[in-house]
């Protein structure tokens, strides 16, 4: 017991930064990519993906790195059934055919060891296109929880769905999808 919270004292008080070339597995529970879209003209709608996987390196000293999310699409969540089944279908994701969207990167950026940027390629229903994220938020440290080290970030960036073919009812369906990724990542 005294080794534990030992541990918990000196790991809250030394953060560490992630060092040369740390691998790290996404962890699902975690981790939950989410959209916004402008609703006719009326609100902006919200929604999340419950399923995300992937692995990511990280070598801040280096400014070099690695990332690649999966995200099940047949996951989305809206808080709302019918509508789920609906974005699952063809006329939007068409989860059956496209059961994968992926992020993948290997030119990330740093202001020092903190990561702030990564341009990548997004793939989302079969179609390829360049993105880039912008993170609002870097941490590293001991996970108080588990005991592992750990890594956590929000990423953002706005894409048009129909550049990757899901143009149903755009652009009154707004065309404009604000995507937030807040991930963590747990040290192998």
């Amino acid at each position: 017991m005294k080794k534990t919270i030992l541990a918990l004292i000196i790991g809250n008080a030394l953060s560490f930064s992630a060092t040369a070339a740390d691998s790290y597995t996404v962890d699902s529970r975690h981790t939950f990519p989410s959209f916004e879209i402008n609703h006719l003209g009326f609100s902006v709608q919200r929604g999340r993906f419950n399923q995300t996987s992937g692995k990511v390196l990280l070598d801040p000293q280096s400014a070099t790195g690695y990332i690649l999310i999966s995200i099940e699409t047949a996951s989305i969540s809206t808080g709302l059934a019918e509508l789920e089944k609906h974005l699952r279908g063809k006329e939007f994701l068409n989860a059956e055919r496209y059961p994968q969207i992926k992020f993948t990167s290997d030119k990330l950026h740093f202001n020092k060891d903190q990561l702030v940027a990564a341009d990548g390629v997004l793939t989302l229903h079969g179609i390829s296109k360049p993105v880039h994220l912008t993170v609002d938020h870097f941490y590293c440290g001991l996970n108080p929880i588990n005991m592992k080290n750990t890594c956590g970030a929000n990423a953002t960036t706005a894409i048009k769905r129909s550049a990757f073919g899901v143009d149903k009812y755009a652009p009154k369906l707004g065309d404009d999808v604000n995507i937030a990724i807040q991930i963590e990542v747990t040290k192998d």
